[in-house]
């Protein structure tokens, strides 16, 4: 198993390109599932959740090509199996996304509760009870759901409480269904505009994607497409961070500012001067004091969970003190005690973790737990004096492609080596 050596106090500078996002090309690469033509994903990031999505699709018998830049052309016209195997998804949440459209266009589907990080409970009863509510048959026996429906059918739907793969799984199913269908309290986040510009352009009709209330009118079927991933915005703002962090000034290429606002308006409170493009942004802290900044999660337009542990390890290196509340997940503050161990100053109380800053912090041997803390705990190595080793980075692989590569493209020194730990 890899660990990341990390030689801190170095200003990041230069350009890097920001990848695909990982959270639409899952449910996007899904959405194969519900045409027998061939769609064409473009701008699709090389991660381990997403090799996992098309092994995943291969065994149920679709017909990938992947092409030297992550273009996928995929095909479901010869699907033989309808079971997503445990061995699979175990590792990776976002596998329930073939639940919807399997169940829509096929009427059977099997597939193993999910895995993925543990950070929080994240049940998957939303997706199930939506399921229902348009008219499948659902148990679950021995860690499966085991769904069937000889045609789902419109629904009104209300999410008790916003979530995505939620919204993303019943808008797919939805758009095979008989009859208009209303997801109420929908995530608004950009990847479910994304697959839903997608589904539009395979033929669906939706209507509201981006607020909290999305109509679906169901099709017979839905036609092939050529469809390209939107930017990552959650390596974006990562990539920001360490930028900040070190003290650096670089330019981040093939992003989205547009989705970026929540963001950017704390980067710009912290300190760190701003400018952007219509595909760029760039941060410069060359000169100037990092303050730190209060941050509360909350879904889309809000403050997005998967940048909490980023700002939080650069609240540890910010002049002030700072209070970072997480309203998303329960348990999503795990990066904490690794950080203390470079000398950070934390104090946790509740869902709330309260940071004291610092100038600087001390490399130090660390374990990565989930995925955005491991960023998190780079982020911090990069900042910090001397030499730090972060061990099982295979969270880091889900979600940041060739991240030692890119930052290593704007002057970090970081290398990839074997670990000591067994998998």
């Amino acid at each position: 198993m890899d660990k990341l050596l990390i030689e801190g106090g170095v200003a990041l500078h230069g350009e890097v390109t920001i990848s695909g996002a990982k959270n639409s090309a899952l449910p996007i690469l899904a959405s194969s599932l519900l045409s027998d033509e061939t769609m064409e994903i473009a701008n699709v990031p090389h991660l381990h959740d997403v090799t996992t999505t098309i092994e995943l699709l291969g065994r149920m018998g679709l017909s990938i090509v992947v092409d030297e830049k992550m273009n996928v052309e995929i095909n479901s016209s010869g699907i033989s199996s309808f079971f997503a195997p445990y061995e699979l998804v175990k590792t990776m949440r976002s596998s329930i996304l073939v639940l919807g459209p399997l169940l829509a266009r096929y009427g059977v589907a099997e597939v193993s509760l999910p895995g993925g990080c543990a950070i929080g409970a994240r049940p998957v009863n939303l997706h199930l009870q939506g399921l229902k509510a348009m008219g499948a048959e659902i148990k679950v026996e021995g860690g499966y759901i085991k769904a069937k429906a000889k045609r789902l059918r419109g629904a009104e739907i209300n999410l008790d409480v916003v979530t995505v793969t939620g919204t993303e799984n019943l808008l797919m199913a939805a758009t095979l269904a008989d009859g208009q269908t209303k997801i109420h309290n929908a995530a608004r986040e950009p990847e479910v505009v994304d697959l839903a510009n997608c589904l539009i352009k395979m033929g669906a009709i939706i209507e509201g994607a981006g607020t909290d209330t999305i109509t679906i009118e169901g099709v017979s079927d839905l036609k092939g497409t050529s469809y390209q991933i939107l930017p990552d915005r959650i390596e974006t703002g990562t990539f920001l961070a360490a930028i900040a962090m070190t003290r650096g000034k670089a330019k981040l290429k093939k992003t989205n500012p547009d989705i970026l606002d929540a963001i950017l308006s704390k980067f710009k409170e912290a300190g760190c001067r701003i400018a952007t493009g219509s595909d760029w942004v760039e941060l410069d802290m060359s000169n100037g004091d990092l303050n730190a900044v209060n941050i509360r999660t909350a879904p889309y337009p809000g403050f997005p969970t998967d940048m909490q542990a980023q700002f939080t390890a650069l609240n540890c290196v910010s002049n002030g003190t700072s209070f970072v509340t997480e309203s998303v997940f329960e348990n999503r503050f795990m990066h904490i005690l690794e950080l203390q161990r470079m000398g950070a100053i934390l104090k946790l109380e509740g869902n709330t973790v309260i940071i004291e800053g610092k100038n600087r912090l001390t490399g130090a041997p660390l374990m990565a737990t989930d995925l955005r803390a491991s960023a998190s705990l780079v982020l911090a190595a990069l900042a910090a004096d001397g030499t730090t080793e972060v061990e099982r980075i295979y969270h880091i692989d889900r979600g940041y492609e060739t991240i030692e590569e890119k930052l290593s493209k704007l002057g970090a020194r970081i290398r990839r080596m074997p670990g000591r730990i067994k998998s």
